[in-house]
């Protein structure tokens, strides 16, 4: 009993003397250091301190005792316990001792040993604050599961066993607003379940943050309190860790427009520009709908940003500009002219956030693809709007991830984005993995407006669709079957026919039915060269396994054309490693140079590659295409001929 009392005695003594914490303490172990060697450490570890949020060490109100330890590997610079140590690399001392530590540069993120000691010191601290919030979740998980028992056993209210305090559940590493920043969203189509691989990998300031949320955390602080453009950089987390700790360090102020890489097929145009979050007036779910390709069954799901004309006001009429439109794409960046399904089905191809001009987007699916496209506004407040468009600004640069027709596709891609973007809580239970799908559920959850679309005509004159060029080829070819005596039911039979049996009804043809030809003629164009794309990828896969002198010299013009056009998809590659993030005014007169010199060079090759994949053709559609070319001019001739006559155009 006397050895029980002895040792209560003795705890009772040792929390009375004991001052009650306020603030974090850091206690340097001054055994064995020179006067000079405290003295440069306590240094270091006061300015950690003022470093650290206020909140931060308030929460965090313990002791760390922090040594230096000769017990480490030689390129680490310190590790902490999982309670309340922190050991620092002996063989660092020195120099921080005589101040060479201060310009003695490492080649890591940091530059100088003394700025990559401080980090190490902020880093390992995070760690135990984190570990420490980790602590009190699990705390008041534990007094929840124990209130429940006391209460199922008929009893009311919170017996004293369970009490205790936490301030929240999750810890910073574990809080799914994080983790969808951080790289870490949650699976679509598996509530719940985290994705395990970080795909943030490009403008990274340290590879070392995509190994676990804890070093993701830990990295971020670093830069977050050391780095004043980390705001600029990365604005989301700045955001968050703001909230978090409700303090920020003073930063310069950020530029309001955001640098992207416009992947438009205008080899004569930079692709280097700007989006300003102030003049994004609304974002459409931009789906490209379905036809009968099995890659394409369930439509396609994009982004649209309606963006104000310079100097006009916000507002419905910034729908009329459509040259500043831009759409946001998660597509698979296919690096050759083979594109396998089964290849997309194992996620071989890289899925990237292209950025692209609306006209583009709409002539690829109506005209081309015969595809329309429906515009659907979400609703999305101001706030949400803007995060949205600049969360989309930092994945454009940053994410590179793997494309699965099934499981990580362009429906997925977006919905991981509206999430990650906006933090609207109606999105983090939604799940879908097909496009049409996701329209569905993004209305059902009332964050899309589909009302648009019940008048078509009006969507059509207000933008909200655009109609596949199907419906227009076949109101031309009625057109044509109203004046001339032709056979042809449809328009799809009549463009089956040749070049030649076409020609024959051209003189036949009066003003009115001549310019339905032209556009008929414009659209079998497209057609045939659909087809001999085709036939330049087969002849192009059997002739690189034959080695045809022809195919090896349009293989290597096209090899150099999608090198050189891949940073349109993956534009940090222009950058190399300097920097991370949001590029800076410091890195955007490189990257300006760069996009030139790749622009100049994709203009020549893709002139090039124009006369050499001719050559690649087969014969007979070689000469359909030249037939169809003569056709167009044949037909425009006519029609400027009886125009001239005094007819008056009245286009069909």
């Amino acid at each position: 009993m006397k050895p029980v009392r002895a040792w209560l005695l003795g705890c009772l003594l040792i929390l009375c003397s004991s001052p009650v914490l306020a603030d974090l303490q850091l206690v340097l172990q001054a055994d064995g250091l020179s006067p000079q060697q405290q003295h440069a450490s306590q240094a270091l570890l006061d300015e950690a301190l003022q470093a650290l949020p206020p909140s931060f060490k308030t929460r965090l109100d313990r002791r760390v005792q922090v040594s230096w330890s000769s017990h480490m590997p030689e390129d680490a610079y310190g590790q902490a316990s999982l309670v309340s140590t922190l050991q620092l690399n002996s063989r660092l001392l020195p120099s921080l001792v005589d101040g060479s530590a201060a310009t003695q540069k490492t080649g890591r993120p940091h530059g100088t040993v003394r700025q990559e000691l401080l980090a190490t010191v902020l880093h390992e601290l995070t760690h135990i604050y984190d570990r420490a919030r980790l602590w009190q979740g699990t705390q008041r998980r534990l007094i929840t599961q124990c209130a429940r028992q006391h209460n199922s056993q008929g009893k009311i209210g919170l017996p004293e066993q369970c009490r205790g305090q936490s301030e929240r559940r999750f810890t910073l590493s574990d809080d799914p607003r994080l983790l969808d920043l951080a790289g870490w969203p949650q699976y679509v189509g598996r509530r719940g379940e985290r994705e395990q691989h970080n795909r943030q990998v490009a403008r990274s300031p340290d590879s070392y943050e995509l190994s676990s949320p804890k070093e993701f955390i830990a990295v971020n602080m670093e830069y977050f309190l050391l780095d004043p453009s980390f705001a600029c950089r990365r604005p989301a987390l700045q955001a968050y860790l703001r909230e978090h700790f409700d303090w920020a360090p003073e930063h310069p102020t950020c530029p309001s427009a955001l640098p992207f890489l416009n992947a438009g097929n205008d080899f004569a145009k930079s692709p280097l520009g700007e989006i300003d979050p102030e003049r994004v007036y609304a974002v459409d779910y931009l789906l490209a709908e379905a036809n009968q390709n099995w890659v394409s069954r369930w439509g396609h799901s994009m982004l649209r940003l309606v963006i104000c004309a310079p100097g006009r006001p916000r507002g419905p009429d910034c729908r009329l500009d459509l040259d500043q439109h831009l759409v946001l794409s998660y597509r698979a960046f296919v690096n050759d002219v083979q594109l396998s399904s089964w290849d997309g089905l194992t996620g071989a191809y890289p899925s990237r956030l292209f950025v692209l001009p609306l006209a583009q987007v709409i002539d690829e699916y109506t005209k081309t693809e015969l595809r329309s496209l429906a515009s659907i506004p979400l609703r999305l407040d101001r706030d949400e709007l803007e995060s949205l468009v600049r969360q989309a600004a930092e994945m454009h640069w940053s994410y590179d991830g793997n494309y699965y027709f099934l499981s990580n596709n362009c429906a997925v891609e977006t919905l991981k984005l509206l999430r990650s973007g906006t933090a609207n809580p109606r999105l983090s239970d939604l799940d879908s993995i097909v496009p049409n799908g996701l329209l569905e559920v993004l209305a059902g959850r009332g964050l899309a407006d589909v009302s648009v679309l019940d008048d078509p005509r009006e969507a059509l004159r207000l933008g909200y669709r655009f109609d596949s060029y199907r419906d227009r080829y076949q109101a031309m070819f009625l057109v044509l079957k109203k004046q001339l005596p032709i056979k042809q039911d449809s328009v799809e039979a009549w463009l089956e026919q040749s070049a030649e049996q076409r020609q024959q009804w051209f003189a036949r043809a009066d003003l009115r039915t001549s310019a339905a030809l032209l556009l008929l003629e414009q659209a079998s164009l497209r057609r045939q060269l659909l087809l001999a794309q085709d036939e330049v990828k087969q002849r192009y896969l059997s002739g690189r396994e034959r080695n045809d002198a022809s195919v090896g010299k349009a293989n290597n013009t096209l090899q150099q054309i999608l090198a050189n056009s891949g940073f349109l998809s993956r534009p940090a590659e222009l950058l190399g490693s300097s920097g991370y993030g949001l590029p800076q005014a410091s890195e955007r007169e490189k990257l300006l140079s760069e996009t030139r010199l790749r622009q100049t060079q994709l203009q020549t090759l893709s002139a090039d590659l124009d006369k050499e994949v001719r050559a690649l053709l087969d014969p007979a559609r070689a000469a359909e295409i030249k037939a169809v070319e003569a056709n167009i001019k044949q037909v425009g001739e006519h029609l400027r001929a009886l125009h001239k006559a005094g007819g008056g155009l009245q286009l069909p």
